[in-house]
This record gives C-alpha cells, sequence and structure tokens, in this order.
C-alpha cells in the first residue's frame, strides 16, 4: 500500500519541527562513529588527521542542502583511501621523513580534489550519473574487495606500531613478521582494539550495544594510552629489547582548527599525476557514492528515491570546496548511511547534525583527540577493509556463478597488481570476452538492439535482439524508464543469445520501480534460456539447438 505523501519525512525547512529530534539524536550517534573513522581515513590517506573531519562538515553542512538524498552520510570513505595515497606518494609524499616535501605532496593532492570535484558537478549537471550503472556487478564487487585487501594490508602494521613499507601481497604475507617484532605496548592498544571491532558484531547486550563500536574502542584504548603515558617521549624495555614510545604514536590536531586550513597548488594538474589522479578521483568516487546512495535508497523505510544527477552536484561541490580548505575527497558512504538509519534518522538534516557535532567537538575539545593512538584507528581500518574483502564477499561471488566469480577474481588481482584504473578495465575485459565466449555477438557489446510495439491485448512490448548486457543496460534503461506510465510492459528477451547477470538484477530492480509507480514490467522470452547459477539474477545462455 503506498504511504501518504504527506506523512513521507522530507529534509525541507517546513518539515524540520517534525523531524529535528529524531535527525538530532541519529545525527549525534553517528557523529560517534564518524568522529573516530575520519581520522583514522585521513592519516591512511597521507592526509593530516584534521582533513577528514574538514570533509565531513562540509559533506554534513553544505551538501546536505544540494542533495535530495534523504538519509545518506557524505564524509570521507576507506574506499578512497587507496586513491589518496597514491596521488600524494606520486607527488613526493615520504611518510614523514621530509615534511617540507610531505605538505607539498598535500597542496598537490588538494589541487587534484579541487578539479575532481569541478568535474562530479559537471557530471551531475549534464545528467551522467547514470554512468554509475555501466559497472558489471561482478568487476565492482572485485574493486572494492580489492580495495578491502590493500587497506588490511597497510593498516596491520600501523595497529602494531610499524611503518607499513611494501605492496599490499607482500605486507599481509609479512603479518606473522609484524606480530612478532610489533611494539609491545602499541601493539597491545592495537590487539585490544581489533578483538573489540571484530567480537562487536556477536555482543548481545544491548546496553552495550548502545555505545558504537568505534567510540567503544576510543573510550578504552584512550585511557590506557594515557596510563601509558604515550604523550611523554620515551624508551621503554621489554624482553630485552628497547622501544620508543611517544607523541608520534598519538592523533596530532592543532589546538585552533582555522590554523589547519590549507589552500591547494594547482601547479600539478598540467602533469600525467594530476590528470591521472582527477580522473581517479571523479570517476571512482563518483560510482563509489552512486552505489552507496542506491544501497541506501533500497533500505529506506519511506521507499524514497535519490536524484543521483542532483546528489552529484550535491559531492562534486562538497568536494570541491573541502579540498579547497585541506580536506579529504567525500561521498555519499555507505556504512555511516547504514548507521542513520538503524539510528532512527528520518530526513538528510540527520546528515547536518553529524557535521554539526563534528565541528563543536573538534572547535571546543581538540585536546581529547590528541589523546587518541594510532593503533586504535589502524585496528578500526583493518576492520574496514575485512568487510569490504571479507570471505562471504568470495562465497557469494561463488553462488553467483563461476563465470562471474572469475571476473570477480580477474578484478582483484588486476587491482593488486596494477591500480585501480586497470584493475576495472582487466575486469571489465575479461567481461566482455565472457560474454563472447557465451554467444554475444560483437556488434551487440556496446549498442542494444531495442524495437517497441504497442498491442491493445499485451500493452507495450519491447523487443530486445542479440544480447542484453552490462555495456548496454544504459541504452535499455533509457528506453524501459519513459514507459513507467503504462499500465503493462512487456519485455520480450526471446531473440537474445545472452542477458547477463548485472542485467537481469537491474531488471529485477526495475519491476518494483514499475510496481511502485502503479504499473507492471514482464520479463518474457527466457524459456529457451538457460541459468549459469543458481543465483536469483542469474545470467542466461540461450541453449543451442
Amino acid at each position: 500500500m503506498k504511504k501518504d505523501p504527506a506523512e513521507i519525512p522530507r529534509g525541507q525547512v517546513s518539515d524540520f519541527s517534525r523531524n529535528w529530534k529524531a535527525d538530532m539524536l541519529s545525527g549525534f550517534l553517528v557523529f560517534l562513529i564518524a568522529l573516530p573513522l575520519c581520522l583514522g581515513i585521513s592519516l591512511a590517506c597521507g592526509y593530516p588527521a584534521i582533513s577528514g573531519i574538514f570533509t565531513a562538515i562540509i559533506g554534513g553542512m553544505l551538501a546536505t542542502f544540494f542533495s535530495n538524498s534523504e538519509l545518506t552520510i557524505k564524509g570521507p570513505a576507506a574506499g578512497l583511501i587507496v586513491i589518496a595515497i597514491g596521488c600524494v606518494m606520486e607527488f613526493g609524499f615520504t611518510g614523514g621523513k621530509d615534511p617540507a616535501a610531505d605538505f607539498q605532496a598535500y597542496r598537490l593532492a588538494l589541487g587534484v580534489g579541487v578539479a575532481a570535484g569541478l568535474v562530479q558537478i559537471f557530471f551531475g549537471v549534464v545528467r551522467a550519473g547514470v554512468l554509475g550503472e555501466f559497472f558489471p556487478t561482478s568487476t565492482v564487487h572485485g574493486l572494492l574487495t580489492a580495495i578491502g585487501i590493500i587497506i588490511m594490508a597497510k593498516q596491520f602494521p600501523v595497529a602494531m606500531g610499524l611503518s607499513p613499507e611494501g605492496k599490499p601481497l607482500e605486507l599481509l604475507a609479512s603479518i606473522p613478521h609484524f606480530i612478532m617484532n610489533m611494539n609491545p605496548l602499541v601493539g597491545l592498544i592495537g590487539i585490544i582494539s581489533l578483538i573489540i571491532v571484530f567480537s562487536y558484531p556477536f555482543i548481545k547486550n544491548q546496553h552495550v550495544k548502545m555505545v558504537p563500536a568505534p567510540m567503544l574502542v576510543l573510550f578504552i584504548t584512550v585511557p590506557l594510552g594515557m596510563y601509558f603515558n604515550f604523550s611523554q617521549e620515551q624508551t621503554y624495555s621489554f624482553s630485552g629489547q628497547d622501544y620508543p614510545l611517544g607523541k608520534n604514536f598519538l592523533v596530532a590536531v592543532p589546538e585552533n582548527m582555522f590554523s589547519a586550513l590549507t589552500f591547494p597548488d594547482f601547479s600539478g594538474l598540467g602533469t600525467s599525476i594530476g590528470i591521472k589522479y582527477v580522473v581517479m578521483f571523479s570517476l571512482i568516487g563518483s560510482i563509489e557514492s552512486l552505489l552507496s546512495a542506491k544501497a541506501i535508497d533500497e533500505i529506506d523505510p519511506w521507499k524514497r528515491k535519490t536524484n543521483h544527477d542532483q546528489d552529484m552536484v550535491a559531492v562534486g561541490v562538497g568536494n570541491t570546496l573541502a579540498a579547497f580548505v585541506g580536506g579529504l575527497p567525500m561521498i555519499s558512504e555507505i556504512v555511516r548511511s547504514k548507521a542513520n538509519i538503524d539510528n532512527g534518522g528520518r530526513t538528510r538534516f540527520a546528515n547536518m547534525f553529524h557535521g554539526l557535532f563534528l565541528l563543536l567537538f573538534v572547535a571546543l575539545l581538540p585536546g581529547l583527540i590528541n589523546q587518541i593512538p594510532l593503533a586504535a584507528l589502524g585496528a578500526m581500518l583493518v576492520f574496514t577493509g575485512f568487510r569490504l574483502a571479507s570471505p562471504q564477499e568470495f562465497v557469494h561471488m561463488w553462488h553467483a556463478g563461476r563465470e562471474q566469480f572469475f571476473i570477480f577474481v580477474s578484478t582483484v588481482i588486476g587491482v593488486l597488481a596494477t591500480d585501480l584504473l586497470m584493475g576495472i578495465a582487466i575486469g571489465i575485459g575479461v567481461n566482455f570476452v565472457m560474454h563472447l565466449k557465451n554467444g554475444a555477438p560483437l556488434r551487440s557489446l556496446l549498442k542494444t538492439q531495442v524495437t517497441i510495439e504497442r498491442q491493445e491485448k499485451e500493452g507495450v512490448i519491447v523487443r530486445v535482439k542479440d544480447s542484453a548486457i552490462f555495456s548496454t543496460w544504459i541504452g535499455l534503461k533509457k528506453t524501459l524508464e519513459p514507459l513507467m506510465n503504462e499500465s503493462r510492459v512487456v519485455l520480450d528477451l526471446s531473440e537474445t543469445f545472452l542477458v547477463d547477470q548485472t542485467v537481469m538484477a537491474k531488471l529485477q530492480e526495475m519491476e518494483k520501480v514499475f510496481q511502485v509507480n502503479g504499473s507492471t514490467l514482464v520479463i518474457a522470452g527466457l524459456d529457451q534460456h538457460q541459468r549459469l547459477s543458481n543465483h536469483p539474477a542469474a545470467a542466461r545462455k540461450k541453449s543451442r539447438k
């Protein structure tokens, strides 16, 4: 049954009085999650710790008013760590060995961030939000899984009090070495933090669960760091070996946040490095943001739909301003957005309140932030990476079908062996090869063969020839969307040789959208196609006679 439009919460000034209490409470709880994650993501990116806070404040207090996405939380995301750290490193980041070089690399990366934000605004203005629909499901899953592996590999040594040096697979293989050679007191905090975040999902006590896992980590590790006197430069002995302690194992933010404002250097934009990372920030960031917004729309209790082009403009505006004052790139972040729903957020003002609480905390209590152990933040990011690359993700892709699993693994390996853009290209290339192998005509890889016919009894019949695959989905979607006002639309796929899993999944989503609009979409003509797996959205291949 459709909800009364008057009862659906909206992020409008006229509705503020009805929803502000629920939004403020949810914004506060999301702030508790966001604070440590913003700090940890910043440091993992090679940016100053305060950078992520700047981004979340701007994402909450500015981007809120450009987007119609009611429940997404805007801020820095772990999924962009790999791009950000790659950018500053290629611009000369030394990891603290040369502070002047590090600061210049940071400013050059900010210049890239401003340009990428402007590109995202352009994407939104020209209605390019649909580009997020182009990428095949298995390749996107592979990309996110590879990012998760890289985050775990880079952050585990930080949790042990060590510096990560080497490629992701080398770092993963060195985990036993990191454990054996950890700084004991720092590593103790890292191990306690890991135990908390990994065991938190299994905690049943509702009183404990009222405190978000990241904040629970801080409640335990900050007093431990103070007890061990991390803020005092010193050396201690353990098992006959000396180890250092000091402020370099703690977060550092300035007492006056405005003194940390940093303006970009645009001189790197004319270089191949600058161009490369403008593309990566704008493309990968846009894809992640669109996927997050779509995922949150699916679980919105009021089934409100985000205008993805408008949301892209909001993210672009936020990124442009954030980078201009020293902030990280932002997206519509999935974990904090899900927490917003779970905590009773009703409208986009929850995002605004989360940004406001961050602003107040950093402005009034910066000394508390400077007591947070870096090992605790590293442990939180290890868990964040694990969630992106969990074993369940591999199992899920295996159940999706062997071919989907092969494309997924090819993307993961491609990203780990090269970089994000090349890894995506490898995944898409493997996808095309698999489609040709399964009978998709070469001419159908980039162009949809569609005809529309109207019949009195059947309604509107849309016939697709040759194949319906990820690379032609945008064209098919543009054909179907204007027909939502029709009472009945039949999508006849009988003349296709192949319908891939990405299209099947999106058609199943579109069936629900038609239903919400009071129409019916009938997917027909697959009787002679065989399923390539037992997955509900399995690819369909026409049987050969």
